[in-house]
């Protein structure tokens, strides 16, 4: 047997920060990733405490982006950049509703159904298949025309309600795997009840693939909820980056010339998509053992 040298391990707060400055130093796309998704989050959080009255009217109509104007003004004078700031806090806090949302939903019945079995998980496995094959889009457009100006919470639940099953399908054959792992059964032979099962035993190997869910669903809410309101069928005195670009198409804003209007909020979700998507493939490279086996071998040549 070939004797391994360990290196000292650190105190734990030290270890913590060593590993998550080891997995951005792993990671390229990872750190990108964050960056961008910290800048949004910023943006979401502190962006409205400097900008005030984003739909207040001014003398300056179409104006072109100044030192007044960082992203010039709408037709009705409106400051395009104080409404971007204004529609990343309600963009994100949906996206993130939805992926939360649907994450817990998902975990609950793919999870749950497997580790129960027996008619429960057929009951569920079946409730999944049903709403998989259900059209999302459609749907979510017929429910929010019902639901319009009902709220945010409506919009988040009904676009969370319908995206919820395709990771319930992964979950499930995933638990189904680990159940029958020898750590799992010595849990149900010495009583364990499943919620702790779950909770210490099978959630805990799945964490990669729920986060990957998470910024799936993420991703999936924000694309809904700007195609709702670019549709014109979501809230028009909630602001968002769907809404702005709504209200810059009613207004012509493609053929009078004014690209400040149109530009940042279709870039804004464009960016906000490439980060979730560049932190899940940063995760999935240093969670997967292929790739890390891949990208080390890469190297050595």
């Amino acid at each position: 047997m070939t004797a391994v040298a360990l290196a000292p391990l650190p105190e734990p707060g030290q270890r913590a920060r060593f590993r998550g400055l080891e997995a951005f130093r792993r990671s390229r796309y990872l750190a990108a990733g964050t960056v961008i998704l910290a800048i949004f989050a910023l943006t979401a959080i502190f962006g409205p405490l400097f900008v005030h009255n984003a739909d207040a009217f001014s003398g300056d109509k179409l104006a072109h982006p100044s030192l007044a104007h960082w992203l010039g003004t709408t037709q009705t004078g409106q400051d395009v950049f104080g409404q971007l700031v204004e529609s990343t806090r309600g963009t994100l806090l949906i996206g993130v509703g939805v992926g939360l949302i649907a994450t817990v939903v998902s975990v609950a019945i793919g999870v749950g159904g497997a580790l129960a079995g027996g008619a429960a998980d057929e009951a569920l496995n079946l409730l999944s298949n049903v709403a998989l094959v259900i059209p999302q889009l459609p749907l979510v457009i017929i429910v929010s025309a019902f639901a319009r100006g009902s709220g945010t919470f409506s919009v988040v639940l009904v676009i969370a309600l319908t995206s919820w099953a395709a990771s319930a399908r992964i979950l499930r054959a995933q638990t189904l795997s680990l159940r029958e792992r020898d750590y799992v059964l010595a849990a149900r032979a010495g009583g364990e009840p499943g919620w702790r099962i779950a909770l210490y035993d099978v959630i805990p190997n799945e964490l990669p693939i729920i986060g990957s869910q998470f910024i799936y669903a993420t991703i999936a809410g924000v694309l809904t909820v700007s195609t709702l309101a670019f549709l014109g069928l979501a809230n028009p005195s909630q602001l968002s980056w769907g809404n702005m670009l709504y209200f810059a198409q009613n207004d012509e804003a493609l053929d009078s010339g004014a690209w400040w209007w149109f530009v940042p909020p279709g870039l804004c979700i464009a960016l906000f998509g490439v980060g979730l998507a560049m932190v899940n493939f940063g995760l999935d490279e240093i969670f997967n053992p292929r790739l890390r086996g891949y990208k080390r071998t890469k190297r050595e040549r």
